[in-house]
């Protein structure tokens, strides 16, 4: 009996270009033409629009780079996507907040030494704040990786990508309960006062209240120069800690392969721990700089920064702490560009798909590689 043999199906020319990853170039080179033509122009009509946007964007940029490092680092250890992560960023904003508000910590320094110099007091009592606040966000992710991640460490992913779902909306709601934060918007008090300076013809100058901004001048406040160097000086003190220290190598070789590490005698429990306190550390920081910004503090304040630096690290290929960095300031331009120039509703929109887009035609990220599946 004679059988046919299986005809090959001739893919079709969508197909095609799909597979290929054609199609993705195709995209991303018109929306890059698109852009470039579009930002070009910006940048002619108004060029100090223009730079204070980039401004903007580099604030918001470096937020979501705090909080993104820790979603990279946890899923480069134990390949989980940690969504209770933006919640964590929430409860370092609200630890602030108490530590300020009722607890008055920022004035420390000011109150035991009075003659001590205003701004070396802001400074220091705010550093004080940030750390309380990275410290209350380690112990809380440490506990919740001891809690519910550990005991799924073996399970199939999918059970401890559920657990973390769980565990988000087990802190969001809990927050929301009147004797922990209240379901109510608060209004943030800021550690320090507000000072704003003027870039303009005239050099550089401090705009006080009810001053108009000279025409053609860029504004430039002390909030988004301590966002930017806390989250640069952080960055660094990452970077060298990973690549360094014998915690940080116990880290990469735990990322690398779990099992041969632990025979080369890593504690690797100890090591996954480490790394999520590190994460959350970052993330409670980011939640101080984000609510020194943008002064209110609500109990779902983490989905939206905590979705949108899961998007940055994925952006900048997850797994890669260079990459998380480069993805939440490509996010944090994109939002704001596009929201100056193309439509403040659509700029959520058009910053996800960015990342579509770049993933059609890498769909590792920007620095990620592919990897093997490890135990």
């Amino acid at each position: 009996m004679n059988r046919s043999e299986p005809m090959s199906k001739t893919p079709s020319l969508f197909e095609s270009l799909v597979q290929q990853r054609t199609l993705g170039y195709l995209l991303l080179g018109l929306i890059l033409l698109v852009a470039i033509w579009r930002l070009g122009n910006a940048l002619l009509e108004n060029p100090s629009l223009f730079l204070q946007q980039v401004t903007n964007g580099l604030q918001i940029g470096f937020v979501y780079a705090l909080i993104a490092l820790g979603y990279t680092m946890v899923y480069g250890i134990v390949r989980l996507i940690n969504f209770a992560h933006g919640d964590v960023f929430m409860v370092g904003a609200f630890t602030s907040f108490y530590a300020i508000s009722r607890m008055q910590l920022h004035l420390w320094p000011r109150v035991l030494f009075p003659n001590l110099n205003p701004f070396l007091g802001d400074a220091i009592g705010t550093v004080t704040v940030v750390l309380l606040s990275m410290v209350v966000c380690a112990l809380l992710a440490v506990t919740i990786e001891r809690v519910a991640y550990k005991p799924l460490r073996n399970a199939p992913r999918i059970s401890a990508l559920i657990t973390a779902i769980g565990v988000s909306f087990f802190l969001e709601y809990f927050g929301a309960l009147n004797f922990v934060y209240t379901a109510n918007y608060i209004t943030y008090r800021r550690p320090f006062d507000v000072v704003t300076w003027v870039i303009g013809n005239q050099g550089v100058q401090v705009l006080q209240r009810g001053q108009e901004v000279p025409p053609g001048a860029i504004i430039f406040s002390n909030i988004s120069f301590i966002i930017i160097i806390v989250s640069i000086i952080l960055l660094v003190l990452l970077q060298y800690f990973v690549k360094n220290t014998r915690t940080g190598k116990a880290m990469r070789a735990t990322a690398y392969d779990r099992q041969t590490a632990r025979l080369m005698g890593v504690d690797v429990d100890a090591t996954i721990s480490t790394t999520f306190a590190i994460g959350a550390a970052l993330a409670g920081a980011a939640g101080v700089l984000y609510a020194i910004a943008y002064p209110q503090v609500v109990f779902w304040m983490g989905i939206i920064p905590g979705l949108k630096a899961f998007v940055a690290a994925v952006l900048g290929g997850i797994g890669s702490i260079p990459g998380a960095v480069v993805g939440a300031l490509i996010l944090g331009q994109a939002e704001t560009l596009s929201a100056a120039y193309i439509s403040t509703p659509m700029r959520d929109a058009i910053a996800f798909s960015i990342l579509i887009i770049v993933l059609l035609v890498r769909p590792t990220g920007i620095f990620g590689e592919a990897q093997r599946e490890k135990a």
